[in-house]
């Protein structure tokens, strides 16, 4: 595995996600996937949960995907990429084909992730299979029409969590989703955002050479839901870890390691004021809503800043 990444080296690589798919113009997850494939010298193997990025990548009947690719449900795309790490390594042990190191990756949105596939990655995480599988968290359910998904911020208006007179957006925190698959404590887990692409492409090296399963969930905007403008992907990326809502961290061995923290810690409402979805929040009878949710977003940062012996 090489230990460096340059650009120069990186640009002469032929992209495994071919361009002239259909994804929204601005979409994080495009720029996330590219920087992902691009990290991995080895073959591979890639199961896609139903979702954005595999509807936009694959209308039939032209496919992105210069890889091996494989369609699952909504719900169990962890479950298929470890059938086939299993058949894999079942028929190399049998000597019906070559060991190539193939890597074994999983892609799915928050709504396949934190919500109705959690059951079926934490069992694949618990069983040790070799495969990464990376969360593009967007935080809705955004391919069915911009609904709530246990992803969504703290005030968000989707949908499902409108904002009326009365009720300001989504009312519940967001779940700790890169938390609970610590707990499992299998050999790697990060948290990353392309704004930080030499970060999450060393990430996602680390994860496929671990010893067994590896999980990566990565912040990826979608102007769609966040409603800011296309080209704004990335700077809305870098607020949201300037603010601390979404630090960069890893856990390796079950060590917690912080890998980047801002030299000024900005307010959260610098990241939210950049998005319609938040836009009622800022009228006066709501703007307790955002104190709410720097208290929170403070409470959290405290606590990976002691996880990862930084306090």
């Amino acid at each position: 595995m090489a230990t460096k990444l340059t650009l120069k080296e990186l640009s002469k690589r032929e992209d495994r996600l071919a361009p002239g798919h259909r994804l929204c113009a601005g979409c994080g997850e495009s720029i996330i996937v590219r920087q992902i494939l691009t990290a991995i010298d080895e073959p591979v193997v890639i199961a896609n949960a139903t979702g954005c990025l595999e509807v936009a990548t694959t209308i039939y009947p032209y496919t992105a995907w210069r890889v091996p690719w494989i369609h699952s449900a909504f719900e169990n795309a962890a479950s298929t990429i470890s059938g086939a790490e299993s058949a894999y390594q079942a028929m190399v042990k049998r000597g019906r084909i070559e060991d190539e190191n193939v890597k074994f990756l999983a892609f799915g949105g928050d709504g396949g992730t934190y919500d109705i596939g959690l059951q079926a990655l934490s069992g694949a995480l618990e069983r040790g299979h070799q495969f990464m599988y990376v969360c593009l968290d967007n935080g809705a359910y955004m391919n069915t029409g911009i609904q709530r998904s246990s992803a969504t911020p703290y005030g968000a208006h989707t949908t499902t969590s409108p904002a009326g007179k009365v009720i300001p957006g989504k009312q519940q925190f967001r779940k700790d989703l890169t938390a609970i698959v610590a707990a499992h404590n299998i050999p790697y887990v990060a948290q990353a955002s392309p704004h930080r692409w030499k970060d999450l492409m060393q990430k996602t090296r680390k994860g496929v050479a671990a010893n067994g399963p590896a999980f990566i969930n990565v912040l990826s905007s979608c102007n769609r839901g966040w409603r800011h403008p296309t080209e704004q992907a990335i700077e809305i990326s870098r607020l949201a870890t300037e603010t601390c809502y979404w630090p960069l961290f890893e856990v390796q061995d079950s060590e917690w390691k912080l890998n980047y923290k801002p030299k000024e810690k900005l307010p959260v409402e610098e990241w939210i004021k950049r998005q319609g979805r938040f836009r009622h929040l800022f009228r006066p009878e709501f703007r307790h809503v955002i104190d709410e949710l720097q208290a929170e977003v403070d409470r959290r940062w405290e606590r990976l800043l002691r996880l990862c012996g930084e306090a």
